[in-house]
């Protein structure tokens, strides 16, 4: 059979069914890339669908997080601590490195902290300039910022081995936190959306300015796929093991043609009948 699918019209019957299972293997991909863009897109519609709550709807100091608390919107007023800010480093923002710049937010009605995180630098010297410049924000009630921001449980802790210099962190973990900040905290942390009045300045994520802030957008949640466009990939990808199958199917059945076209026995059953049967 190997001497079949060898000869020049089967190679060149080969050659067009991998081009085709080539094209359809990429659109299968191409769907499936679909499916994961619109259950990515039913996430975000699904969470900006859902209420703004007040903070204290959602969760209390030290409480546990809840498990449908991932990106929930939440709203309190209170007031920042520049003096606590830190930096979280090794992060990432629009294809540029840099650090998640955080300050602890003091929630008016139950004079708790929340870490929230206010935006990102891609420079050491541009977090400290932010933490100057908020250092001169009015502070009391008087003073009062209405915080709109995205919900997320705590991170891992850091590896401890590789310590960092002070007000510097490897991630946002809570219970390390509340070592150095003492008293009531948040067992969260939140992406400032918004804030009223808005003294940090931050620009959209993305933003070019050299040096400013950049708000950091919650993180996108596990989505799965759309199983329409599943569905849509899976289809192609039977569609190509079908092209091999019917090359493999039409070399198998030109190898029988021919090795039966060669048969001695045939030769012998289509001959002329035999003398034995010849008139005397």
């Amino acid at each position: 059979m190997l001497r079949t699918a060898l000869q020049p019209r089967w190679i060149g019957w080969l050659l067009a069914v991998l081009a085709v299972c080539v094209a359809f293997g990429w659109l299968g991909l191409w769907q499936l890339q679909v499916a994961r863009e619109d259950a990515q897109q039913e996430v975000l519609r699904e969470a900006a669908a859902r209420p703004i709550l007040e903070l204290g709807a959602v969760l209390a100091p030290h409480a546990r997080f809840p498990a449908d608390g991932s990106n929930q919107r939440v709203q309190a007023a209170g007031r920042f601590e520049p003096d606590r800010q830190f930096v979280v480093v090794e992060r990432r923002l629009g294809g540029a490195d840099g650090f998640w710049v955080v300050q602890p937010f003091v929630v008016e009605a139950t004079g708790a902290r929340l870490p929230v995180v206010r935006g990102f630098v891609r420079s050491l010297e541009a977090a400290e300039a932010f933490r100057a410049s908020t250092a001169v924000e009015p502070k009391g009630s008087a003073g009062a910022v209405m915080l709109v921001g995205s919900l997320a449980p705590t991170e891992s802790p850091g590896d401890p081995r590789r310590p960092l210099p002070d007000g510097q962190a490897r991630s946002i973990d809570v219970g390390a936190l509340l070592n150095t900040w003492q008293g009531e905290i948040y067992n969260a942390f939140a992406f400032s959306i918004s804030e009223t009045p808005d003294a940090s300045g931050a620009g959209p994520a993305g933003a070019s300015a050299a040096g400013g802030l950049e708000r950091v957008p919650p993180p996108e949640l596990p989505s799965g796929l759309t199983l329409r466009n599943a569905a849509y990939a899976l289809q192609w990808w039977v569609f190509a093991f079908f092209g091999v199958w019917m090359w493999v199917k039409m070399v198998r059945d030109d190898y029988r043609r021919q090795n039966v076209g060669a048969s001695p026995g045939l030769q012998q059953s289509t001959a002329a009948p035999s003398s034995a049967g010849a008139p005397q």
